[in-house]
């Protein structure tokens, strides 16, 4: 009998963290985190993490984790998610993975395989080449495609860390076409959307928050405490727009209209990239959305499919 998983995913901004905290509360659930910024430790503001009382009402797993200076991957999402899932359904309980990072989500329903370390060679070095003769932007735009959030963080001339995030996608997403049939688990997953003005005016609100919770000392403590603006966290959206106002690289104003920017264009390729996952339920969200509702939609499936 293949194990049970809930997914609720969608753009940022949509409510996904709050629906799984009610859904679990329901089904005696526990969340995995499948936003891979959420495992940063000290990263609260920025990262939209659930608060201390909503990561207390329920399990959580795979947040705080991980010091601001480590590396995150999809590999390492898999692996671990892999062995959550089991424990969880084994103890009885029910997983249920809430987030955005589409590539993660993908890579584990999907069970795609990853290469040895002397397949990536190879690989490393297509991709070089390919840089070689199509230029850097071409390169990036390969990986906006793939994985929305890596393209956010790298800029398109960081040749490196293009290629290195190019192999992560790349070595699950070529597999993954010819991989497992049927995804191992028994997955239900939910989406949650909205038309987009509406969505944007939620991202832009919740930057407003942000900045008023205290982003900008966020960036600054992390940066005092030796933090390097160039390590993978720091160059997500809104620690990278924070980090360019304080170093003098653009007015506060400038920064906070990057950072509402970037958020927007991030959640416009998420709902692009979910488009390769058919097996969403979608749920279209009104503009200021009643969670009682969504929640009841949700479960009504989950009591339909695992009764």
């Amino acid at each position: 009998m293949k194990e049970r998983v809930v997914v609720i995913l969608g753009p940022t901004a949509t409510g996904k963290s709050h629906c799984a905290i009610e859904v679990a509360k329901r089904f005696n659930g526990e969340i995995i985190s499948g936003d891979s910024m959420l495992v940063y430790k000290e990263m609260n503001i920025g990262t939209a993490k659930p608060t201390a009382d909503e990561l207390q009402a329920v399990p959580h797993h795979l947040v705080d984790i991980l010091p601001p200076d480590a590396s995150f991957n999809v590999v390492d999402f898999v692996e671990q998610a892999k062995a959550l899932i089991a424990d969880i359904n084994s103890r009885g309980k029910l997983p249920i993975i809430a987030g955005g990072t589409g590539l993660y989500i993908k890579a584990l329903l999907e069970d795609y395989a990853f290469n040895s370390v002397d397949e990536d060679t190879e690989l490393r070095r297509s991709l070089e080449a390919e840089a070689d003769t199509n230029g850097t932007e071409a390169l990036h735009k390969r990986l906006a495609e793939l994985d929305p959030e890596a393209a956010e963080r790298i800029h398109p001339n960081n040749v490196r860390r293009v290629v290195r995030a190019l192999e992560s996608a790349l070595r699950g997403d070529t597999i993954s076409q010819q991989g497992a049939a049927e995804s191992p688990y028994d997955a239900l997953v939910f989406g949650l959307n909205m038309e987009r003005s509406a969505l944007y005016e939620r991202i832009n609100r919740r930057v407003d928050l942000m900045l008023e919770a205290g982003l900008e000392q966020e960036v600054r403590r992390l940066l005092e405490q030796g933090v390097s603006s160039e390590c993978q966290s720091m160059q997500s959206i809104g620690y990278r727009q924070m980090v360019w106002y304080l170093n003098g690289s653009m007015s506060y104003e400038d920064g906070v209209d990057k950072l509402k920017q970037a958020t927007r264009n991030f959640a416009k390729r998420q709902v692009t990239w979910y488009k390769k996952m058919p097996y969403i339920n979608w749920l279209e969200l009104e503009p200021e959305p009643d969670y009682t509702d969504v929640v009841e939609r949700i479960c009504e499936k989950l009591v339909q499919k695992y009764k």
